[in-house]
Parts: C-alpha cells; structure tokens; sequence
C-alpha cells in the first residue's frame, strides 16, 4: 500500500465522522461571489434500515473517456437509455455526449448536435449567472430529457420529438431551507421515477433528496439517506439514477451507492466502491477527503459509475488526464 493510498484511506475515514467538520470550503468553480448559508434547522432521524445487505463492487470493464479535441472533459452524469446507449455531460459546458464505447479500453465522447444550441439556449437564459454548469441526466417513460444546472439551481428537459428545451419553474419554497448560497453546493443529481416524480440531489450543506412532482411542478417531498453504518448530519449527494422501482443514491462523501425505496425512504441495499476509488491501477493523485465519483446508471446486472477527475491525473500516468467508465457487474444478482 502506498503513501497516496494511506493518505486518501486516512482522510475517508476522517470525513466518515462529519462532513460538516471535516471536509474544506469547495474551491470556485466560477468568478461568482460563493457565501455559505446560516445554519439550517437539523436533519430529521433516518428510517432504520437493518434488513439492507452490504456489498463490494468490483470492476469487469472500464473505459477512459476520449474528449473531443483533446479538451478537459468533466464528466459529472450518466443516463442509460432504453436502446443501451450510455450518455454524459460535461459540467464546464452545456452538451449532450453518448459514450462510444470501443474493445482497447477507451471511449469517444461524442456530442450530439441537437441539442444545446444558441437558439435553444438564448430563450431559457434570462437571469443566468456564469457558465453552464450541467450536472445529472434523467430520462421520463415519454424519452424527455432532463438536465441539472448546479450554478442556477436550474432544470432542464428536452423534447426529442419537439426539439424543445426548456426551464421548469418549479417552487422551492417547501425546501430552501436546505439551500446554501453557495452556488457549487446546489443540484447534483437528477431521477425521473414512476407516477411524474422526479427526484433531485441536493448536493450538500445540507444534503437532501427532493421530490418534485412534475405535474404541477412542486415540492411533495423531501428526505435523506445515508450508506450503512454511517452517522452524519450532512451527506454529500452525487448522482441518482431510478431502476427497478427504486432510487439508486451517489454517496460521494462515503464512496457508496445505495438502493432506496422511494415511499419508505428506507435503503434496502449498499454498494462499495472505495477499493475501486483508491486503487493504486484507478486512482488519480488528488488529495480529497471526499470522491470524485459523480456519475450513475444502473441496469439488471450493472452498476455504471463515471469519475469527475477534474482535470487532474491518473496516478499510473501522471500525463492521461481523461475521466473513467466502469461497469461493475451487480453483486446482488446471481453470476450469469
């Protein structure tokens, strides 16, 4: 085990005991002025979740990201849709990338053309702040689209069939208690589940699920979850992903996916990828007390998780600084 190893393995365990006083003030992202908000009233008890099972995952193929023209790519979602395709974006950015997935172990990122244009993208920008800075990916029953925009605390849905984007205004007085001002600590993660909810991550300070309803575009719920055996006040929330029924959860604090049911709010089962993230083979050398993992789908026998690597390097080749695809067979279905 080496010294980056025991050092990352010793900040994980730092941050497992509170998030609130372990982990740093997040550098900008933005020339935009970042505050944190006053204390917000304290996190209702967890639903008991003694009946969920633990696994680890491991890894049986994994794909770096080729970045069109070579540029920094920041890889901060996934959406598997229903024809197998693997999409992402790119949070420096607004676009659209299916990952073309080749047999050597890397990937082309691939941005569809559709989407994101300046006609699409000029009605929708009344009173946007900085860049575009596009989070999660969703998908409805009817293959609508929808994107987090973190910098605003915006989302996003396109039509395929219209050619439209465009800005839901949804009301978030129910929850903006759980705001920060800090606009990097906003909308993370994004699901469309069954009866026209969709749920959003609430990244940090605090951590929370939000569940919107699409209808009539308001606030009918709001919770949070945390990984097994785990105890904070607040979660650091990446992306979500709905399958099966269920709510998959990023937990990029604890380096955990957790399955939720989305009526009791209770996690049902708990998926480990510290091994994954602090290997020496898949490491980058970056010095978080938190992961960089910000991308999920999941599917009947896979767990995909995409890293945010921020444009820094892979520990085995200091000069590849292209994110990872993995795909993790599921340990809770029997080996085919």
């Amino acid at each position: 085990m080496n010294a980056w190893r025991l050092l990352n393995l010793g900040l994980v365990a730092g941050c497992s005991l509170s998030c609130r006083t372990a982990l740093p003030p997040a550098a900008p992202r933005e020339t935009v002025a970042l505050a944190r908000v006053a204390e917000p009233p304290a996190a209702p008890s967890l639903p008991a979740s003694s009946s969920a099972n633990s696994f680890k995952l491991k890894v049986a193929e994994h794909w770096l990201l080729n970045p069109p023209g070579g540029e920094r790519f920041d890889a901060s979602a996934l959406l598997l849709r229903p024809e197998g395709n693997l999409y992402t974006v790119n949070d420096k950015s607004a676009g659209l990338y299916r990952i073309d997935r080749r047999t050597n172990g890397t990937a082309d990122l691939l941005r569809d053309p559709k989407w994101f244009t300046p006609g699409q993208l000029t009605p929708i920008s009344t009173g946007k702040i900085g860049r575009w800075d596009l989070e999660g990916l969703a998908q409805d029953a009817d293959g609508r689209i929808y994107f987090c925009e973190e910098l605003n605390r915006w989302v996003l849905r396109a039509d395929p069939q219209t050619g439209r984007l465009e800005r839901l205004d949804i009301d978030w007085s129910p929850v903006k208690k759980w705001f920060s001002k800090d606009v990097n600590a906003s909308w993370e993660g994004i699901a469309v589940g069954t009866n026209d909810r969709l749920y959003l991550a609430n990244e940090r300070s605090i951590g929370r699920i939000i569940v919107v309803d699409l209808k009539s575009l308001r606030v009918v719920d709001d919770f949070q979850v945390a990984p097994l055996g785990h105890a904070s006040r607040d979660f650091m929330y990446s992306d979500l992903c709905w399958h099966a029924d269920s709510l998959w959860v990023l937990c990029r604090q604890s380096r955990r996916v957790v399955q939720v049911d989305p009526a009791s709010h209770r996690v049902l089962a708990d998926f480990d990828y510290t091994d994954i993230e602090l290997s020496t083979e898949f490491g980058y050398g970056v010095m978080l007390p938190y992961g960089q993992f910000e991308g999920l789908a999941v599917d009947a026998t896979n767990i995909w998780l995409v890293i945010d690597n921020n444009g820094t390097s892979r520990v085995l080749h200091p000069e590849d600084r292209r994110p990872t695809l993995f795909r993790c067979p599921r340990p809770d279905r029997p080996s085919r």
